[in-house]
C-alpha cells in the first residue's frame, strides 16, 4: 500500500497538513491517499469547536482520546486529514472547517468540488 503522487488541489506538491498531532491515513502527517483509503482522508482541515461537535453530533467522535490507537483526541485549532464525503457534509450543514488547500490532496476533487475548497480556504491572519 502506497500513496498515490502527491499533488494538491492546486496541482503543486503536496504540502504536510500535521505532525502535531500526526494526521493522514499512512499517519505520515500528510494527507496521502491510497486505492485502500476508502474514506478519501484528503481534505486538510483546521478543526472548530463547531466542527468537532458536528462530528460527533453525525457519528464520529474525534475529541475522546483513544490510546490504544495513539489518539490523543483533537482539538480546536489542530490540524487533520479529514475524509472528503464528511467535509463535504459539514458544508452543506453550514459547519465546515477552513482548509489548507496546499496541503489537500487531489484526490479531494473527486468528491469535493474546487469552489467548496476555496470557499472555506485558511486565510493567514496578518
Amino acid at each position: 500500500m502506497t500513496p498515490d503522487p502527491s499533488q494538491n488541489v492546486q496541482g503543486g506538491t503536496l504540502m504536510p497538513c500535521s505532525l502535531d498531532p500526526v494526521t493522514g491515513f499512512f499517519r505520515n502527517g500528510a494527507c496521502d491517499t491510497c486505492a485502500e483509503d476508502h474514506g478519501s482522508h484528503t481534505v486538510c482541515a483546521v478543526m472548530t469547536a463547531e466542527f468537532l461537535a458536528f462530528s460527533k453530533y453525525v457519528g464520529n467522535d474525534l475529541t475522546t482520546p483513544r490510546p490504544e490507537f495513539g489518539f490523543a483526541g483533537l482539538k480546536p485549532g489542530d490540524s487533520w486529514c479529514l475524509c472528503a464525503s464528511r467535509f463535504l457534509q459539514a458544508h452543506e450543514e453550514g459547519c465546515a472547517p477552513s482548509v489548507n488547500l496546499a496541503a489537500t490532496h487531489e484526490r479531494a476533487l473527486e468528491i469535493v468540488p474546487m469552489s467548496v475548497l476555496e470557499e472555506h480556504r485558511l486565510r493567514e491572519l496578518r
